[in-house]
């Protein structure tokens, strides 16, 4: 971020990797495995909630904005499966279906710790603060369209898509006011390491609070976005 005094620090584009890549640490490091993301991204005109299992998150401050991650039912499940095993549960144990409430609730853990990393980024890179609501998992037969007009004055969205190790695909879609953050001087930007506290919360959620259940009705969805 060492950029020259008056440029342009951050962009949407910018704001989007940041975010990529929280989520690719912390997967990685919860899955012990590789995820990766494409070098392209895709603007659209709308975030939406589809099949198979979605993960919304809402943030404000700084900068207003939805985060909407789309998972296959392969992918939700290789995640989870990994995830678990990797933090000492036996294969005997795991839920056997994406639908489960076990898988909902893990995957929720999972996106609130990447929604932790990038609100640290953001409060150290930026100087600014972001606070967002619990993620909500909720398993879908069909798309579900998110409107957040009422927080987005002039909103930007994006789509970025996402590889496991074993090739399961999912999304990342990001709407946000269109905002660029400008240096005006220089200030020191440490990176902290955070892997020890990262696993000891992992280690904490082995069974993950019930804060974010599955859900297949789309006026509870609604309800719950104040709509």
């Amino acid at each position: 971020m060492n950029r020259q005094k008056n440029s342009v620090a951050f962009g949407t584009e910018d704001l989007l990797m940041s975010l990529c890549n929280s989520v690719t640490k912390v997967l990685n490091l919860a899955t012990q495995s590789h995820i990766h993301y494409s070098g392209m991204v895709q603007r659209i005109t709308k975030t939406c909630l589809k099949p198979d299992i979605g993960c919304f998150v809402l943030f404000d401050g700084g900068f207003s904005g939805l985060m909407v991650v789309n998972f296959s039912g392969q992918a939700a499940m290789e995640l989870y499966e990994t995830y678990m095993l990797n933090m000492g549960m036996s294969k005997s144990d795991l839920a056997s279906a994406y639908t489960s409430d076990e898988v909902a609730n893990v995957m929720g853990e999972l996106m609130n710790q990447v929604m932790g990393d990038f609100t640290s980024k953001v409060r150290r890179e930026l100087q600014t603060q972001i606070t967002q609501n619990q993620p909500k998992m909720l398993v879908l037969n069909k798309q579900v369209a998110l409107s957040v007009d009422a927080n987005l004055d002039n909103p930007e969205c994006r789509r970025v898509t996402f590889y496991t190790e074993r090739n399961h695909i999912f999304y990342l879609e990001l709407a946000i006011d269109r905002t660029e953050f400008i240096q005006l001087f220089e200030f020191e930007s440490k990176e902290v390491t955070d892997t020890d506290a990262l696993m000891a919360q992992a280690h904490e959620a082995h069974v993950p609070a019930p804060a974010a259940p599955a859900v297949n009705d789309h006026d509870e969805l609604l309800r719950s976005l104040d709509m």
